[in-house]
């Protein structure tokens, strides 16, 4: 019912900035979804959540990304964003954008975000 596309993950050096952003398609209205967010999963690690945005716009953060990462979100695009400054290595992963609707929890493919020393 519902399609989670995440794109904008690339290559970056250290300080550097990027914005990914998450599309929703489907059978769904916007007003119902509970929350959406971004998880990344490095080599060798579990899947961690860095920011969830819910429905009334409050926002939660990891507190890796504090003063660094911001998630937004854009009703008439269904479109979820996360605005990544002053990145660093340990920033490096796979990045997932998630969405919970009362019907069900969807997962994006994953966009990569790889940042250099």
């Amino acid at each position: 019912q519902v399609q989670l596309v995440d794109s904008g993950g690339c290559f970056v050096q250290a300080g550097g900035s990027l914005r990914l952003s998450c599309a929703a398609s489907g059978s769904f209205s916007s007003a119902n979804v509970i929350v959406m967010g971004w998880y990344r999963q490095a080599p060798g690690k579990q899947r961690e959540s860095v920011a969830t945005i819910t429905s009334g716009g409050s926002t939660h953060y990891a507190d890796s990304v504090v003063g660094r990462f911001a998630i937004s979100r854009d009703n008439r695009k269904n479109t979820v964003y996360l605005q990544m400054n002053s990145l660093k290595p340990e920033d490096t992963a796979v990045y997932y954008c998630n969405g919970l609707w009362a019907f069900g929890n969807y997962w994006g493919q994953g966009t990569q975000v790889a940042v250099s020393s």
